[in-house]
């Protein structure tokens, strides 16, 4: 459905359906009322002299509210399921073939590993970018075993990947509360106050320290503003792919993040030197030389040194936690 299936419906189903076109043409000084005149018919009927003294023209309205449907149409469409990705090798920069192919699914934790350069970032946007042999490394990917529709590749609405950096600076003068909320609203939720809270909640979990609702997000520190994103991210973003850069520097539970981007069955994408989240994932991919070297599967064995790697981050943390009390260590 789009602007042009909505034109030759009468207003009184369309506002029903729609109320947003009432609050576009409100905006604009223009009223509107439900009756059985249909949509083209409305605009067709303005008074050209009144969209003069509102300081717009009657093509400029229409190419606007013409975006501004279509826009609001494709967020309260559902994207289609992504029940698996799979990336289908390409080569390294000497031109040396990956030979594989591989398939993600909801729910699994799929780490990169490999020093600075190595490809890491490359292989990040070939994912983003829904590649089919077109970017440097030749890699191809596929959503749910077919070519992907290209509304993957060019639609602003229709995002695979939704990404968390290392460094994030918020420039909005707002709360966290107001912040959470927009992005509820403009998604269309049902009830969107249950969900502010519940992702104001969940981000509390995750933060190293609370924050209240009314918090301004340019008051967050780094370990509580990717807390909020992340938890954003996990319950409003429409986007089956999460892509986390570094999170274990970013000041937050990681475990518990990882566990919630799970049960949401999100793909999860993370870059990381940390051993302890190295072994969280299901796969690892090792790169090198701009290609995938390596796929390693988490054994058993591993498992079981994850616990220990547990333990003693454990203890870390009591001692990180010591000093930031202002007491001493002489007794470890």
């Amino acid at each position: 459905m789009n602007y042009y299936d909505l034109l030759p419906r009468p207003l009184s189903e369309l506002l029903e359906e729609h109320p947003y076109i009432v609050d576009f043409l409100s905006s604009f000084g223009l009223e509107v009322e439900a009756g059985p005149t249909t949509l083209q018919g409305y605009l067709e009927n303005l008074d050209l002299d009144l969209l003069e003294d509102l300081g717009v023209g009657a093509e400029q309205l229409q190419q606007s509210l013409h975006d501004f449907i279509n826009g609001m149409l494709a967020l309260d469409d559902p994207l289609d399921k992504v029940n698996s990705l799979t990336l289908i090798g390409g080569f390294d920069k000497s031109g040396t073939a990956e030979n594989l192919e591989l398939t993600l699914k909801p729910g699994e934790i799929i780490c990169i590993v490999g020093p600075t350069g190595s490809g890491k970032s490359r292989l990040l946007a070939d994912i983003e970018w829904v590649a089919q042999g077109d970017t440097p490394t030749g890699r191809k990917i596929l959503i749910n075993g077919e070519v992907p529709d290209s509304k993957w590749r060019f639609s602003t609405e229709h995002k695979l990947v939704a990404q968390l950096s290392q460094n994030m600076n918020f420039v909005m003068d707002l709360s966290a509360e107001e912040f959470v909320r927009m992005h509820a609203e403009s998604r269309l939720v049902t009830e969107p106050e249950k969900k502010v809270e519940m992702i104001l909640k969940q981000a509390n979990e995750l933060a190293g320290e609370t924050f209240l609702p009314d918090t301004p997000v340019t008051s967050l520190s780094g370990g509580q503003s990717r807390a909020l994103m992340i938890a954003d991210m996990a319950c409003l973003s429409k986007s089956p792919i999460v892509l986390i850069d570094e999170i274990e520097n970013a000041g937050i539970d990681r475990k518990k993040a990882l566990d919630l981007l799970m049960r949401e069955e999100k793909i999860v994408l993370m870059a990381t030197h940390d051993p302890i989240l190295a072994l969280m994932g299901d796969k690892r991919l090792v790169i090198k030389n701009g290609g995938i070297a390596r796929i390693i599967e988490a054994s058993d064995a591993e498992r079981k040194n994850l616990i220990a790697l547990e333990e003693l981050d454990n203890q870390l943390l009591a001692l990180r936690n010591r000093i930031r009390s202002g007491e001493t260590l002489e007794n470890i």
